[in-house]
């Protein structure tokens, strides 16, 4: 691609394609996520599927944060269709069909959908929300248009791409992947944004109360311009997005009134054709808060005009040249609404993982109790839900339940232990805040804390929180144990568990678990039973064996941060699986390692033969993911007497100053023993679905 760069002012003119205007791009642009499974009958003809609002998936329900969930403008946040029904798409005609209508719909965009003609905007009708199923719902050489006054609208876990007509700075091809003309209360989230004629996100001519989340921009010119108007009033909250490979817009805003941009990741990486010429550009009147956000590599990182403002606060430049401005005064984003920052320098492995489209969001199954009508139970601290504490919730769930219930918390600190009994399965506990640091359950017991009726708790009962009951889930939220070893030096047992799974299907999405020595006990109901447990976008904390336990284990797309000990020595290990010798232990894929400790000094594994038992056979794998200097050059060790090397453990084409070559004492899979640990061999024939 040609590096013609322009730096003009965001005037664009709507084109007419012309006939014979081929309908679809290079072979080679198209990547093969599959239409996944029900999306034909067995005789090929397609299929819309239709539900009930009652029977809605959970996700559906999920509302916007930032300034689209501001009540203004006679409409009460950002929800979309969830009032509507549930409708599940294959072809152009039927997504334009309910897009297009004038009632509420959910749209799960469930294939690879072709825009013809090439460059096609669906106009899209207020109270919509479009999304993607799992990650074979895409938008192919063209995107969506919402027009003046349009609103209520969510477009989320897309991949929107392949517009791009072979100019690089193409003035002659108006594609947009989502263009906003006066449009106002929208949520973009979860996409994956690439190649398009135009713009990747276009907001324009006073769109306001715009949430814009949690995407992938990249191998774009004009990624994302938010202006086109003299007037100055319009207010976005931009946040978790990462651009990677995108020359300018990244975004460039022009006359907004509130600009609030936090924990977005900018990367230009060097070598290649695509070169940025500016990152985040303050233009006109516009006054913006830039905050905790990571820059790596690009020149004039941030740059704004002698009218405009940016008040920037922690954000982190790598490697970057050229302008780095700040100046003016702007406005306080909590006067809005509530928001969480993430430390910036873990901003670039949180996107890597958690932003474009995820297996969990889109998913509608008939025959899943996800898809069944859920309960919902509110917790809150100051009275206004039904119950102060989770527990209290908990207990209110009837045993034997069929059906998905939720337990939605409130944001707050809630000091207590919470028990998910086996006869209670289905059970979603869920924060209700804009981010998972919100809402947290803590408690401080350890192993060797005295109970009230005499002994002491043992590791697994110093869980704060225990799960026991097969299909329960918890998202948006921190679970912590802060038993504090400096201060109980005197105490003989310090392992501390904040979470202790043992049950069967068991989903944490988007939570953190925090704590020292035995953080995440993923632990099976019997020896000779199943348990499988997926964790997604998620973080990790510990010291000691801190992700351990008997369960056939995943931990994908997360980030597993080491800490130092009471003491601030560095030294420790990640995982101790105590696998049955027929199973599959624990296997950490496409995450980061990492943690503010000294350079090699940290094991990934060793194996626990609990009780020695040596009929067990321990399994780590780790595999595709980035592993800090933290990380031992030979990074498997003994445990109680027991060689690694006579157990499961091994790596496969990880990355970063912690990885190493295969060697004795380092084994690395081949590509064919690879092929037999993915993830989709552990969780066997459960596919986690939100709920």
């Amino acid at each position: 691609m040609s590096e013609i760069r322009s730096t003009a002012r965001h005037h664009k003119r709507r084109t007419t394609l012309a006939a014979g205007v081929p309908l679809a791009l290079a072979a080679a642009g198209v990547m093969a996520y599959g239409s996944g499974p029900g999306a034909f009958r067995a005789d090929g003809q397609r299929m819309v599927a239709a539900t009930a609002s009652a029977a809605a998936p959970a996700w559906a329900a999920d509302v916007a944060d930032g300034f689209a969930s501001v009540n203004a403008l006679g409409q009460n946040g950002t929800y979309g269709g969830r009032d509507g029904r549930t409708v599940t798409v294959t072809t152009l005609a039927d997504l334009e069909k309910y897009a297009t209508a004038t009632e509420p719909y959910v749209i799960v965009v469930a294939a690879a959908i072709t825009m013809d003609p090439v460059g096609k905007e669906i106009k899209v009708a207020s109270d919509k929300t479009i999304v993607g199923r799992g990650t074979s719902g895409q938008i192919v050489g063209g995107g969506f248009f919402l027009g003046q006054g349009v609103h209520n609208v969510i477009i989320r876990n897309l991949t929107i791409r392949d517009a791009y007509q072979g100019v690089w700075n193409d003035k002659d091809h108006d594609f947009d992947g989502v263009q906003m003309d006066g449009a106002h209360h929208v949520w973009i989230d979860h996409n994956d944004f690439r190649r398009m004629a135009d713009g990747l996100i276009d907001s324009r001519k006073d769109t306001t109360y715009v949430t814009v989340s949690w995407n992938k921009l990249s191998e774009n010119n004009k990624t994302f311009g938010i202006g086109w108007t003299e007037n100055v009033t319009a207010s976005l909250t931009i946040h978790h997005n990462w651009f990677r490979e995108t020359e300018q817009r990244n975004p460039s805003t022009d006359n907004v009134a509130q600009a609030h941009l936090y924990n977005n990741y900018l990367e230009d990486v060097a070598g290649t054709t695509i070169n940025s010429s500016y990152g985040n550009y303050s233009r006109g009147s516009t006054k913006m808060v830039l905050e905790n956000s990571y820059f790596q590599g690009m020149k004039n990182p941030v740059q704004k005009d002698a009218t405009a403002s940016v008040v920037q606060r922690g954000n982190v430049f790598s490697g970057t040249s050229g302008r780095n401005e700040s100046g003016g005064t702007a406005f306080d984003p909590k006067a809005s609404y509530s928001y969480t920052l993430d430390r910036a320098a873990d901003v670039p492995a949180l996107l890597r993982a958690g932003a474009g489209p995820r297996t969990s969001i889109g998913t509608v199954s008939a025959t899943d109790t996800t898809a069944a009508a859920a309960t919902t139970i509110t917790v809150a601290k100051d009275g206004s839900g039904q119950y102060t504490s989770v527990q209290k919730a908990v207990d209110a769930v009837p045993a034997g339940n069929a059906s998905r219930v939720v337990i939605l918390v409130r944001p707050g600190t809630y000091r207590e232990t919470v028990k998910v009994p086996s006869n209670k399965p289905h059970v979603t506990i869920q924060g209700s805040g804009a981010g998972r640091k919100d809402t947290e359950i803590v408690y401080n017991n350890a192993a060797g804390t005295a109970k009230p009726g005499g002994g002491t708790y043992g590791t697994s009962g110093s869980a704060s929180v225990a799960v026991e009951a097969d299909d329960f889930q918890a998202r948006n939220l921190t679970i912590s144990n802060d038993f504090d070893e400096a201060k109980n030096q005197s105490l003989s047992g310090h392992q501390a568990v904040a979470l202790r799974t043992a049950a069967d299907k068991v989903f944490l999405d988007g939570v953190i678990v925090n704590g020292d020595q035995d953080t995440l006990l993923l632990d099976t109901a019997a020896k000779d039973r199943l348990g499988r447990v997926f964790v997604t976008n998620s973080y990790v904390t510990g010291n000691v064996d801190f992700i351990f336990g008997r369960a056939s284990a995943v931990i994908d797309k997360s980030v597993i941060t080491v800490k130092k000990r009471w003491d601030g020595s560095s030294a420790g290990y990640i995982t101790a699986p105590s696998t049955a010798a027929d199973r599959k232990g624990i296997l950490i894929s496409r995450s980061t390692v990492n943690g503010d400790v000294s350079s090699g000094s940290f094991y990934l594994g060793r194996p626990w033969h609990a009780g020695g038992d040596a009929s067990l056979d321990p399994q780590t794998t780790v595999r595709e993911s980035t592993l800090s200097a933290a990380v031992k050059t030979t990074p498997w060790t003994d445990m109680s007497g027991f060689s690694w090397k006579d157990d499961r453990f091994a790596e496969y084409k990880n990355t970063g100053p912690g990885s190493g070559s295969a060697s004795g004492d380092r084994p690395h899979l081949n590509d064919s023993q690879a092929a037999g640990q993915e993830v989709a061999d552990w969780l066997g024939d459960w596919t986690p679905t939100a709920g």
